[in-house]
């Protein structure tokens, strides 16, 4: 076997599952294992990506993963189930892994993050025969009617905020909000309303950082209207994500009118989804309270405010201008021409996030990657030597953990594939059969490498302590638990406490 000596940049769940996968088929004590070695950098200072900084405090069990049995293989074998951070530490205690978290490689998508350390993909180079591109989607799908500003933020941001993301987005003016208007009906936004409307008490045992539960004990929301352009059965949101919501304890959730909730006419077929949606939907209808939002005595309610399309502000600036809408024959939302105005303090737009679209392998008709079966792909649609995408880089915001494990072994695969040289025809495809090695397209060497080599810039950053490895985050890990002893899930810190924490302890 010839060196395989992988750079992966990105550090979340899709990065440790190809790694998994690679490692896994070639066991430490098999002869072939010493030619194989992976590094993962990511710009965040701790790994794991959206499982620390993207699922909601109060859903750990979302963190839960599938791992088959023994070896990763892709099979129709029953999966064993695990937290994710277990497996992933199992797979960064193998030798032939390295994490180089805060490290920035390539120009920086806003907002910055001021602290990582910069380094150009040629930087990499000459150090790695293959290049994996995990980087995910960070960049949140605007509304052109509601561009950013004090009174509209991205739900990226919020949950940037209450997961303490390094790029330290400012907290949302909650002391003086009192409605909020979150448009999109996807389970982002029933995160970020079940954020707003759970009492805090409720939230201290799970892993909200001290900071945030300050914000949210000083909260005047009473109401949160969730808007979406289309009907009951056309909305993103999950079966468990709506029930979820309906009993929350302290909230209430405002009646629908009957006609949204009737049920289909005969013959029409629905999802289980669908028909569960709505089950949940016409049964609430009959229970939830007759208060109007905001009302002196009522308390936190929520709507959920369905065929409504936001147009932008009102003159004034405190009304949300919103046209209805209605379903054309192809299920599209439609204007019918009628509009209305609803009173708010805060519009929170949670359309979805796409890759970073500096990328010179961004498809702005995807929102993610060019790729081909986890090849990416140049302008013309060749397959560039040696470089890979998986995750949300690759296939878009979607899915959920099983399905990026699934993604991730196939990409490993075609990363074995073409290192072996496939002759199937299936590896490989549409690849330029010219292995020049000075070829200036290429963006990895393909000749020897030093298996332990990394660029100049990264040893001068572990010697600066900019770079943070991964048993140094397992003791941040720990110290983050120890903190939330206390009946919490863990007390986290950021980059400064953490960097001060690591230099206390002769950790670095």
């Amino acid at each position: 076997m010839a060196p395989l000596k992988l750079a992966i940049i990105g550090g979340g769940p899709s990065a440790f599952y190809v790694a998994s996968r690679l490692l896994s088929l070639f066991p430490k004590d098999e002869p072939l294992a010493s030619q194989l070695r992976i590094h993962i950098y990511d710009r965040l200072w701790a790994p794991h990506g959206l499982v620390r900084y993207g699922v909601a405090p109060d859903h750990p069990e979302v963190k839960v993963c599938v791992f088959p049995p023994g070896p990763p293989v892709l099979s129709n074998a029953i999966p064993l189930s695990q937290n994710c951070t277990h497996k992933f530490d199992e797979v960064a205690a193998d030798p032939r892994l390295r994490f180089f978290g805060n490290v920035q490689v390539g120009p920086q998508t806003p907002p910055a993050i001021a602290h990582s350390l910069p380094i150009s993909l040629s930087a990499l180079r000459p150090h790695y025969t293959h290049l994996l591109l995990s980087t995910g989607c960070t960049v949140p799908t605007l509304h052109a009617a509601l561009p950013p500003s004090d009174r509209t933020i991205p739900a990226l941001s919020l949950v940037h905020w209450y997961t303490q993301h390094p790029t330290r987005p400012s907290p949302p003016p909650l002391h003086r909000t009192e409605h909020v208007s979150v448009i999109g009906q996807g389970n982002v936004a029933l995160d970020v309303a079940r954020m707003l409307l759970t009492p805090p008490d409720v939230l201290d045992r799970y892993d909200v950082p001290a900071s945030v539960l300050d914000v949210l004990h000083r909260s005047a929301v009473r109401h949160v209207s969730i808007i979406g352009r289309r009907g009951p059965l056309q909305a993103a949101f999950t079966t468990k994500e709506l029930r979820e919501l309906t009993t929350l304890p302290g909230a209430s959730m405002l009646p629908l009118a009957p006609e949204l909730v009737a049920s289909p006419p005969a013959g029409t077929k629905l999802t289980r989804q669908q028909s569960r949606i709505l089950q949940i939907l016409q049964q609430r209808a009959q229970t939830t309270t007759t208060t109007t939002p905001g009302a002196a005595t009522a308390e936190r309610t929520w709507s959920l405010d369905f065929f409504r399309s936001p147009t932008g502000f009102t003159s004034d600036g405190r009304h949300l201008a919103l046209a209805h809408t209605a379903l054309d024959e192809r299920s599209r939302a439609v204007p019918t021409g009628a509009t209305s105005q609803l009173r708010t303090d805060l519009v929170v737009t949670a359309l979805g996030h796409h890759a970073d679209p500096e990328s010179a392998y961004y498809d702005p008709a995807s929102g993610h990657l060019r790729t081909d079966r986890g090849r990416v792909l140049d302008a013309t649609g060749r397959a560039l030597r040696r470089v890979y995408a998986s995750g949300w880089a690759a296939t878009g915001a979607r899915g959920v953990l099983a399905a990026t494990m699934i993604d991730a072994y196939a990409v490993a695969d075609a990363i074995l594939g073409d290192h072996f040289g496939d002759s199937s025809g299936a590896a490989g495809a549409g690849c330029s059969d010219d292995d020049d090695d000075d070829d200036d397209d290429a963006l990895v060497s393909s000749s020897d490498v030093d298996p332990e080599s990394v660029p100049r810039e990264i040893e001068e950053g572990v010697r600066d302590k900019r770079i943070v490895r991964y048993d140094q985050w397992k003791k941040v890990d720990a110290e983050e638990v120890r903190r939330g002893e206390e009946g919490k899930e863990r007390e986290r810190m950021g980059w400064e406490e953490a960097r001060d924490f690591l230099t206390r302890t002769a950790a670095w």
